[in-house]
């Protein structure tokens, strides 16, 4: 009976994840998005952090060094950034907005793509976080690239099994994400 309402959960989540995500305006021919472009990564993380409240941990901001180091990505693909992730090895909630500069954005989707990749595929990593790994997202509203690994504390979900951790971990990534949307097309 668990594994059916897990089932169930993650089909009504999954479900509204495909309704709310920022893209679906092109695959369901709804009307043309206009994004902005002036608004900061530091007001859209402001955006998430607002939604999720103490729900979000990522708590070390990264420097150009390191992001060089992580994603491959110097100031000559971006006009800003803000990413965060944990001090602590152990948690593994990240939240990455960079702001590509022209003509810039598809090489940092890659790059950010690539990272993804390596954390799905090649990293060891603790059996709490995997959830959050796998449910982590990438998307691109003009020239920000967002890149959102979140969900905070699992444990609860984790009684239920791996796919309420993902659906769990979706929801928060979903919520960001969406905050970062209302912020791009507000007026």
């Amino acid at each position: 009976m668990k594994k059916i309402k897990a089932a169930i959960l993650l089909c009504v989540v999954l479900l509204g994840l495909t309704a709310c995500n920022g893209n679906q305006n092109s695959a369901q021919g709804t009307e043309e998005v206009t994004y902005r472009t002036d608004v900061s990564t530091e007001d859209l993380k402001a955006a998430v952090t607002e939604v999720l409240g103490e729900d979000y941990w990522p708590s070390y901001a990264l420097n150009e060094e390191e992001i060089e180091n992580l994603l491959g990505l110097t100031t000559d693909f971006y006009e800003e950034f803000t990413a965060e992730m944990p001090m602590i090895s152990t948690n593994v909630d990240t939240l990455m907005i960079i702001k590509a500069k022209e003509g810039k954005t598809a090489d940092v989707e890659k790059a950010v793509t690539k990272y993804r990749e390596m954390l799905i595929n090649d990293t060891f990593q603790y059996p709490m976080n995997i959830g959050k790994i796998q449910a982590s997202e990438i998307a691109v509203y003009e020239n920000y690239v967002c890149f959102v690994q979140l969900g905070a504390d699992t444990m609860n979900a984790a009684e239920q099994g791996d796919d309420a951790v993902i659906a769990h971990c979706r929801e928060a990534n979903d919520k960001a994400l969406n905050a970062i949307f209302t912020k791009l097309t507000a007026k």
